[in-house]
Order: structure tokens, then sequence, then C-alpha cells
């Protein structure tokens, strides 16, 4: 990191680069070996993974990154400092080059080695965490990282690529094709068309994709490069919203194997929040986002792996230990497995919705999709928590929100200050029994038409963006066959099994516990499991609850 300061209510640039003191240092020595260097010594490249930690003793070092017109400055580190920032604790592979330009000693420690320091040394570990958070923050803020993204406002893709980096906390470079013409002119030169927008240079493995699929970006970005696949693992986590989360927190810290499995980025429905204000603890609120990011920073210092961009197709559960069997037909055993799939957003049976999915229509309201629709008239589709934070958040910068409700009133279950502000807002106009029954456009949405329940009447309306959150269905299909679900696709568990008519899969004399599905040693958590309370914290409470019993359950098998 270069030495500008990050902005913070504190001397974030002290934070970010402090300088240990004498006493700090010879509780590193233990750990750790002395090192001679000499100038022009590289230490690490980019995408190497499991690096080493130094703490410069003397000498001097610099931190750069490649780009395509050679290298660009991060840092520079003098005697006390240390390297390193979040790919220490993930084990993903590394965004920069580390350079020796003074000669000196240095302390060096295995990524094993500052793990266990972590673990064991409150103070170090508050001024590691804090400068590692601190630096990837920075890469983030300036774009500086090994991933260059260039596509177009009017390219669906480009937005969920985007949208994955930024969740998966990856800094990159994004160059927008409908503004930098000379970068338009260079894919005109080699051809690339506009169904092959966006265009990913990925210095990591120097190779540049078309239209590149999630998996394809994480592969070459080395996402999941730190994950032994051939583990037998304590614990599987499938889903990384809040409740999967705090499941990878709490069964990490307690000393399981764990691993969390996530379609597409942590974070979870949670993460498209704008703001959560009613969570426990943050008076001022935090952004959906804000809440994943700090999450993933707890899993990856208590050692927990997460894997991103593959879903789970099936669950081997005819024997033990259980296996889950990835999309692209990988197997992985676990001896525990929690279930936190999270529903999806219902979609409207809308003949031509999915031609305009990116293109006009969202599932999510970040500040990525209000940056596009600023200004301008806008629909929200739902009477929920999720909606409604939307309708708020979007109503600072959009000229006019038309919230969309299929039924005559708000949910019963959406928290009074969002109705509150909702109503007072002059901004958000409300439309009860209303819905969508037309879109219309061309590469991008451009009108929108609906009908008014009580009336029968369909108005037609210049609306380019819609966002749709209204209603939701559980990710369960792939469980069928081996956990009971109820009538709508939600998972049992606990006492709620009881009403089920047998249940040949259950092996033990004991009943199930709390949140144990009719599969023993299989839990659900969250808005997947039958009768769950739609709030982030009662999710991250499940998820706790979740590895206590965990605990109990892999003392049985």
């Amino acid at each position: 990191m270069s030495s500008s300061p990050i902005p913070s209510m504190l001397d974030a640039r002290t934070q970010a680069f402090p300088v240990l003191t004498a006493a700090q240092i010879n509780r590193i020595r233990s750990l750790g070996k002395v090192r001679q260097v000499q100038t022009g010594e590289i230490l690490f490249e980019p995408a190497d993974t499991r690096i080493p930690f130094f703490v410069l003793l003397s000498g001097r070092m610099e931190i750069v990154q490649p780009d395509l017109a050679g290298e660009r400055a991060i840092a520079a580190h003098g005697p006390g400092e240390f390297t390193g920032e979040m790919t220490m604790v993930s084990g993903r592979g590394a965004l920069v080059r580390g350079r020796v330009t003074e000669p000196g000693e240095f302390l060096e420690l295995s990524s094993e080695g500052l793990r266990s320091l972590v673990a064991k040394d409150a103070e170090l570990s508050e001024i590691f965490m804090r400068a590692f958070i601190l630096r990837r923050l920075e890469l983030i803020r300036r774009g500086q990282g090994n991933v260059i993204l260039m596509g177009s406002r009017h390219s669906a893709k480009t937005l969920q690529l985007r949208e994955f980096l930024t969740r998966n906390e990856h800094p990159y470079t994004y160059v927008d094709l409908d503004t930098d013409k000379q970068s338009q002119e260079l894919l005109d030169r080699f051809q690339v068309n506009a169904d092959e927008i966006p265009v990913v240079i990925c210095a990591a493995r120097g190779s540049v994709m078309r239209n590149p699929a999630m998996q394809s970006l994480a592969e070459c970005l080395g996402l999941n490069s730190a994950i032994d696949q051939a583990l037998i693992r304590d614990l599987i986590i499938v889903g990384a919203g809040p409740s999967g989360l705090a499941a990878a927190v709490y069964a990490a810290s307690e000393g399981l194997d764990v691993l969390a499995i996530e379609a597409i980025s942590p974070g979870g429905q949670a993460a498209s929040s704008s703001k959560i204000e009613n969570y426990l603890g943050f008076p001022t609120g935090l952004s959906g986002q804000e809440l994943a990011a700090r999450a993933i920073a707890q899993t990856e210092k208590f050692g927990a792996k997460m894997m991103v961009a593959h879903s789970v197709a099936r669950l081997d559960c005819d024997k033990h230990p259980y296996k889950v069997v990835l999309d692209n037909g990988n197997k992985l055993a676990a001896r525990a497995v929690v279930i936190a799939t999270g529903a999806q957003y219902n979609k409207p049976r809308i003949a031509n919705l999915k031609q305009f999915e990116g293109q006009g229509i969202y599932y999510g309201a970040t500040f990525m999709e209000a940056q596009l629709c600023e200004q301008e008239d806008l629909i929200v589709v739902g009477g929920g928590n999720s909606a409604g934070q939307a309708a708020v958040f979007l109503s600072q910068t959009a000229r006019k929100v038309h919230m969309l409700v299929r039924s005559g009133q708000l949910s019963d279950t959406m928290s009074r200050y969002l109705v509150q502000r909702i109503e007072e807002n002059p901004a958000i106009e409300l439309h009860y029994r209303t819905e969508i029954v037309a879109l219309e456009g061309g590469e991008h949405l451009e009108r929108v038409t609906w009908k008014d329940g009580p009336s029968g009447e369909t108005s037609v309306h210049d609306i380019r963006h819609v966002f749709i959150m209204a209603g939701a269905s559980p990710k369960t299909e792939w469980l069928r066959g081996c956990v009971a679900l109820d009538d709508n696709g939600f998972i049992l568990t606990g006492r709620d099994l009881e009403s089920v008519a047998g249940n040949p899969m259950w092996t033990l004399p004991r009943a199930p516990l709390m949140l144990e599905t009719s599969l023993p040693g299989v839990f659900a958590v969250g808005d997947v499991r039958s009768g769950n309370v739609k709030r982030v914290a009662s999710a991250v409470g499940e998820g706790a609850i979740a590895v206590h019993l965990v605990h109990r359950a892999l003392a049985e098998l």
C-alpha cells in the first residue's frame, strides 16, 4: 500500500502500516527465523500462495504490482514494519510482488506460524488483522487488483462480474467501454464482438477472457486455490449468508475443520441490502455488504475455508461421512453438514423477464445498481423488509420510487421504523394490489405496464429500472430424498419432524436436535428452514446454535 492516508476517524495510516515495538517483535521471534536479504531479491510474486510473513528488523523493501505498463508502486516497508494483507489469512494468491531495496535482516514466519500467532496473541492479532483489512480496502478503493474488467453499463454480464468481484472483496480495475474510446478501439482491432463483452484481463495467469463464466474468473484469480478437496472435514456449510457465515466463524474458532460453499459470493441475500438499521450493536446501521465483509474476515482469521462460484448439485446421504457433490461433479466429504442456502426472490410470470435481467431488471439494490438509475423513475416490487430497505435507499438518488405491493398493505413482518420512513417519504409512491403485467424495450428495458387490481385498469410507464424483491422460495431441490421438507419446500427440523409420517433415515435412539434435519448430523439454519424468522440477527443466532449442536452430533457419529 502507499503512504497516502486511508480515510478513517483515527490515524488510519498508522493503523494500516504500524511500526512494531521491540517487545512485540520479540514475541514473534520464537515462531520465526531470521533471514538475510539482499537488494533486488524477490520475496513473493503475484498469485503465489502460502507466502511467508515478514517483519523487517533492518533493511527495506518495496511492494509493487505488475500491470500492462510495467509496475506500479503500492507501498514501501522499513524497520519494524511487516508485510501482508488479507491474502495472508485467506490463503489465496498474492496480489503483489515483494522486492528488497536495501539489504538487512527480515524475521520470516510461515503462514501456519502467522495463524498460530494470531490465535494466541490477542494484541498482535488485532494489529495484524486491522492492518490487513485496511490495506485490502485501500487496494479496492484504488482499483489496484490483478484483474482488469473491460465492459459496458449496457451489458448485463458486466454488472454480474462487477458484483461478483465487489462482493468477494477482490480489487479490480474497471474500464468503461462506453466512455473509454481508446480501449474500445483496441477491442475493435482484435475483433472482439459485442457478445464477447465483457473482456477480463487476468494478470495472475496472464490470460485474456472473453465474456467469462464466474467459475472461470474465480479459477483464474485463484479464489479457491487454497482448498484441499480430498479432505474429510468436520463440517461443510452449504451457503454463506449471515447464518452460514456465523456457523463458519463459531465452528472454526472452536477448532473444527470447516469449509463453506457459496454459489456466487458470500453474504447471501442480506449482502444486497443497502442498509440494516435494527441489527444489534450498530445504531447507525450498516450495509449488508459491510456485514458480510466483516464476517468473511472473521472466518478467515479462524482458519475456515471459503469456496465461491460453485453450487451444490446433490447430497450423497446414504452413508457416512456424507458427500456434498458440486456442480462440476467433485465430491467433498464431511462428518456433519449445515445447510444455509437461504431463499431466492420469486420471479413474476412475465414472458420476457429474463431478457431484461441486468438490463433494467435487478434482484438487489446496492450502490452499483443505484448508479445506473440516478435521477430517474424506478420501480421496487415487494412489500417486505428487503423491498422497503431498497425503496428508502434508492429514493436518495432516484427522481421517484414506485413501490408495487401485490397485497393491500406492507408486510406484517416489515420493521415499524421502515414502514414509517416509506409512508413519510415524498419520493416514494405506494401502489397496493398492483403488479407488473408487461415489459418492453430493445437491448434495455424501456417501458413497464402495470395493472391496478381493484379497478383492473392497466397503465404504461416509461420506466427503465425495476427492482424485484417479492416473496421467496427455498433452494432445496438438491436435497429431495435426503431430508424432510414442508409443503413449500422449506426444511423441517427438530420438533417439526414429529409431524412427518415415519422417518426411515433416522437411525439414532434420541430425537432430532433443535436445528437438526431428518438426517442425523445434518442441520438447517436461516431462511431455508421451515418456521424461520426473517431477520439477520435470528439467522446469525441459528448459525451459532447449530455449531453447538454439531459438536454433540460429532460425538455420536
